[in-house]
């Protein structure tokens, strides 16, 4: 029995979650027709006879952070959340299963509309819904699973020094949501809790599009500078972040807040956008495409041979090569929060 290669990053401190995945996966044996390395691409690559298929599995739960006054809304972000993992794999989504523990404080119609908003998601994903399992308690937690489809699968490895760093939508939309939950209760937030709702993007059409020429893929789910910072350790070079695309409500609370936009690239609670890396040679083919498609795309920076982290804009720099705050090392998000803050004020002094 082989154990399944697993790619391990060369920094100092790995975040718990990756220690712990890789003390079961040295339990655990390699898989027949396991193609991918762990870690190396956003859903397992399959091998079945002459087909690639695409396998993922995500959980969803209080800890995202997601709110729940809108079931519809909730229901299509959890699909979108699950479907994203293929759609990086530059994959389609065949067939999605779930198991769903209800809340107790969930009625009737709370259930109806949360499963329409995924049934909707379903549908224009084109994925067919197989069943799953069902169970009660006090809060509730969702875990979807996907199988899909990819004749050529986009992983995490493939970037090099030079090519352009582009993304599907703005940054900020998941860490948004978040603040809406966390200060749901301060006086200065009150004008968006009642205008905003968060509703991820399905990018179906732009995975479509953007595997052609991608180099490599990964979804934002942790937020789009961890995801960044996983493709450099991966691809062994840094990046620059040159054009920052931050959404539009989101810098709207941070300044209600009077917290740093920063943040929004940060924190851990992702948006679920495709974040792509593409050679310069193929920069207007892509575009072209994009356009001809009525679609678009955020040149948001560059990979870089320095393995440096940074961050530059007009009259100031942000240096993240020194970056290791992880969501899970702390049990109180607001202290979580609070050392991002305070690495934004430290860094570079």
């Amino acid at each position: 029995m082989h154990l399944r290669r697993t790619f391990v990053p060369k920094r100092n401190k790995m975040d718990r979650e990756k220690q712990v995945i890789k003390l079961i996966l040295e339990s655990l044996g390699e898989g027949e027709g396991h193609l991918n390395r762990f870690f190396e691409s956003d859903s397992e690559i399959i091998r079945i006879g002459d087909k690639k298929l695409l396998f993922t599995t995500d959980e969803f739960s209080k800890e995202d952070l997601f709110r729940d006054h809108d079931p519809f809304n909730l229901g299509w972000n959890v699909a979108v959340a699950t479907i994203s993992d293929i759609l990086a794999s530059g994959g389609n989504p065949l067939y999605f299963g779930h198991s769903l523990t209800l809340s107790h404080h969930w009625t009737d119609d709370f259930i109806r509309k949360f499963s329409l908003g995924t049934a909707e998601c379903l549908k224009k994903a084109g994925a067919s819904f197989m069943g799953g399992d069902l169970g009660t308690s006090e809060k509730w937690h969702y875990t979807g699973i996907v199988l899909g489809e990819s004749h050529t699968p986009l992983t995490r490895r493939g970037a090099r020094a030079g090519d352009l760093i582009f993304m599907t939508g703005n940054i900020g939309a998941g860490n948004l949501e978040a603040a809406l939950k966390l200060y749901s209760s301060h006086l200065a937030l009150k004008p968006l809790l009642n205008q905003v709702s968060v509703k991820f993007h399905l990018r179906l059409a732009e995975s479509k599009i953007l595997r052609k020429y991608a180099s490599c893929c990964i979804d934002s789910s942790d937020g789009v500078l961890k995801s960044l910072i996983t493709l450099a350790e991966i691809n062994e070079t840094g990046f620059e972040i040159n054009h920052p695309e931050y959404c539009t409500e989101g810098l709207r609370a941070c300044r209600l807040l009077g917290k740093p936009k920063e943040l929004l690239l940060m924190g851990e609670c992702g948006e679920y956008e495709l974040v792509f890396t593409v050679p310069p040679n193929c920069e207007d083919l892509l575009l072209k495409d994009a356009k001809e498609n009525n679609l678009s795309f955020h040149k948001i920076g560059v990979m870089t041979g320095s393995q440096r982290y940074l961050l530059n804009e007009p009259g100031k720099q942000r240096d993240f090569t020194s970056f290791r705050i992880f969501a899970r090392d702390y049990p109180d998000v607001k202290d979580y929060l609070n050392a991002l803050s305070n690495y934004l004020k430290n860094e570079n002094q």
